[in-house]
């Protein structure tokens, strides 16, 4: 057996367990109510985890400028989102934004 393959199993099988775990738990204990407010905010904070460093750092320094072609597009699918609350639109208007920011900045 090739040596990746020992890993990829161990850790699909670990984030599988994980997952049981958490169904497993919820259909026997009803967490309090602080703990099911809190969750609500998971995703959000992950999601922002993830992007706000794409948009904000330029090879490892925190880029606030009109320069910036990843703030840019950002500020533009956020906007485009709130005004049309269609994913496929912001996309498509964040990757133009960018694109010609690539382009032209």
């Amino acid at each position: 057996m090739n040596s990746i393959w020992l890993p990829l199993i161990l850790i699909g099988v670990l984030t599988f367990l994980t997952r049981l775990s958490f169904i497993l738990l919820f259909g026997r204990w009803q967490p309090p109510e602080i703990i099911r407010r809190g969750l609500r905010y998971v995703p959000v904070s992950v999601l922002t985890a993830i992007f706000l460093p794409e948009l904000l750092l330029i090879e490892g320094q925190l880029s606030f400028s009109i320069t910036n072609p990843r703030l840019i597009a950002g500020i533009v699918a956020i906007l485009v989102a709130w005004k049309t609350r269609s994913a496929l639109w912001s996309i498509a208007a964040g990757l133009a934004v960018f694109w010609l920011g690539m382009q032209f900045l």
